[in-house]
């Protein structure tokens, strides 16, 4: 019963979520519970944009870092899949896994960022239903707009206003790649540190026609 009610909470929402941005999110809602556990202070800067409010350099390098292949599968990246499976049989360990933006913008809205094979399985079944209901526009614009940029910040507009002092819609190629280079620690990385790693995605980017 309650897992089907859960189920049912999330497909409305993906339906609602093709008009409506989301007023928060369950990672949003971890770090919260977090702080108060923590007896830490807590500000949440969130502000979702439309797509037109988010520059192309940010939408690229946020791609090119995160899911190169995004526009091309249908919310799994079974190439990439099939690396991770490759160099954990040679080497014992992989480097990054091979989560798609569509797999982590369902981690973010519903789930929380606590590893276990049970978030996999419910990420998984609700995945090919996100790509069915929202395009791929769609799902890249929410995912720009909830994901974590830093301590209570989430989203694009938030984390260009807290480390450039300007919109989203303004952020530069250098700026953006830096940013891009934080998603996958934002709670350890800044962009300034980013130097290095942001010419890699420049790189990238150049390579995909960006």
């Amino acid at each position: 019963m309650v897992v089907a009610t859960f189920y049912s909470f999330c497909i409305l929402t993906i339906v609602l979520l093709k008009w409506f941005d989301p007023p928060t999110s369950s990672v949003q809602i971890q770090r919260r519970v977090q702080a108060l556990v923590a007896k830490k202070p807590y500000s949440k800067e969130y502000e979702p944009v439309p797509m037109s409010g988010i520059s192309l350099s940010l939408q690229h390098a946020v791609v090119a870092e995160e899911d190169t292949r995004f526009f091309q599968h249908h919310g799994f990246d079974w190439v990439e899949v099939n690396k991770v499976m490759e160099q954990r049989a040679e080497t014992g360990h992989v480097a990054r896994g091979a989560s798609t933006i569509t797999q982590q913008l369902v981690k973010n809205l519903f789930l929380t960022n606590e590893r276990s094979f049970l978030r996999k399985g419910v990420e998984a079944s609700l995945v090919p239903v996100m790509e069915a209901i929202l395009s791929k526009n769609r799902i890249l614009n929410l995912y720009l707009n909830v994901i974590e940029w830093g301590p209570g910040v989430y989203g694009a507009q938030a984390a260009c206003r807290f480390y450039y002092r300007k919109d989203a819609s303004r952020a530069g190629r250098e700026e953006a790649a830096r940013l891009a280079a934080v998603i996958p620690a934002p709670l350890h990385r800044h962009p300034a540190q980013m130097g290095e790693y942001a010419s890699e995605i420049l790189a990238r980017m150049v390579t995909m026609g960006w």
